[in-house]
């Protein structure tokens, strides 16, 4: 009969214990110091709202957006104007996952581009103070767990009066996101939802995913409602009940159709008058979808008939002139991207968008 004891994996487990020191609690304690402990419903030692340390899922990224500072101890992000943070979560995903390493695609992509704008005049360099704050620890198997812990992380980056800039991660996890930030907002919060998809049903799959966070975003959060809802450039794969929910929920979808017609100059005049109505502030939630699939072939629900790259850019410089009060940028899939071609899209959209957020005096300190 074989020996078991024999084997060297067998060995090595009997003297497993010669393997522990004080190493391990030590980067918990300096995890929970720099990156905050986790939301209540998290039990495991070492995870925190911010990934920290070797303690970290292997799916985080330790590169920064424009290789800007990188905010380690979480407790300094009060000294920013603007603060990037990654939530690699694609467990929301109902065709293509890949968006787990969103935020580690666009930050690398972003090694390629200049803080200088020439369209703006501005180095944001210069002119902003702005930082990364690594990415959420999020929960792979719990949308839950991982929606506590984005709602404890972009609430926490928000409360020290610091403009929160997302990088998805499925649309999903927009809801948490501004759930974390409308309790800092005194008064309703506007959106503007730039997508080729609706997103607003309430259930998918029986569970919360990245086609219902409109839904409980205006269902669920106070001050955020559903009449001040703009989702512009919807079309393409549709679900009937999308449609029902602007109908009887009162929010406002502008087709492609309807900005091939009206211009994008007329849209986005429509977007701010609708998404700033009664309101203190507006959020924008920008999934790269929303591109026609030749220039976004990287994203989970890639789409023929989106928007052109310029018209985007154009609309993004129209609808944040008059300031933010966070923006995610979602669905950048880098398994299906070709050359970085979405990723790079990605970055011009949020580098544009500080430049304009600067060039109209909407952030702190400029």
């Amino acid at each position: 009969m074989f020996d078991k004891t024999t084997l060297l994996a067998y060995q090595n487990a009997q003297k497993i214990d010669t393997q522990f020191s004080d190493r391990g609690p030590r980067l918990i304690e300096r995890c929970y110091q720099t990156g905050l402990p986790p939301a209540d419903c998290i039990k495991e030692p070492g995870i925190s709202t911010f990934a920290r340390t070797q303690m970290a899922p292997t799916f985080c990224c330790y590169e920064t957006f424009l290789k800007c500072d990188r905010c380690e101890d979480i407790h300094d992000v009060g000294k920013y104007d603007v603060a990037f943070v990654g939530i690699p979560y694609d467990s929301g995903t109902s065709h293509r996952s890949g968006t787990r390493l969103g935020p580690e695609g666009i930050r690398r992509a972003s090694l390629g581009f200049s803080p200088y704008n020439p369209d703006y005049g501005v180095d944001i360099n210069e002119k902003l103070k702005f930082c990364d704050a690594g990415d959420i620890y999020t929960i792979p198997a719990n949308a839950e767990k991982t929606f506590a812990q984005i709602t404890k992380g972009i609430g926490y980056i928000k409360s020290q009066g610091v403009i929160p800039i997302i990088m998805g991660g499925d649309h999903s996890t927009t809801f948490p996101s501004l759930r974390g930030i409308a309790p800092y907002i005194d008064g309703n919060i506007g959106v503007i939802h730039i997508d080729r998809h609706g997103d607003c049903q309430s259930s998918q799959m029986d569970e919360k995913m990245h086609g219902t966070e409109w839904y409980y975003a205006t269902q669920t959060i106070p001050n955020v409602h559903a009449e001040n809802l703009v989702q512009v450039g919807v079309g393409g794969l549709w679900v009937k009940e999308w449609s029902q929910f602007s109908r009887d929920k009162g929010s406002t979808m502008i087709s492609m159709e309807d900005i091939d017609r009206l211009g994008i100059e007329k849209v986005a005049e429509i977007a701010l008058e609708t998404a700033w109505k009664g309101c203190k502030a507006v959020y924008v939630s920008l999934d790269i979808d929303v591109l026609d699939a030749a220039f976004c072939p990287g994203t989970g629900t890639p789409d023929f008939g989106g928007m052109l790259p310029r018209e985007l850019l154009r609309l993004l410089r129209l609808v944040t002139k008059e300031g933010i009060c966070g923006m995610d940028l979602v669905e950048v899939s880098p398994p299906f991207d070709h050359s970085e071609i979405t990723s790079i899209a990605a970055c011009r959209c949020l580098i544009n968008v500080l430049c304009n957020l600067v060039l109209n005096d909407k952030v702190r300190h400029s």
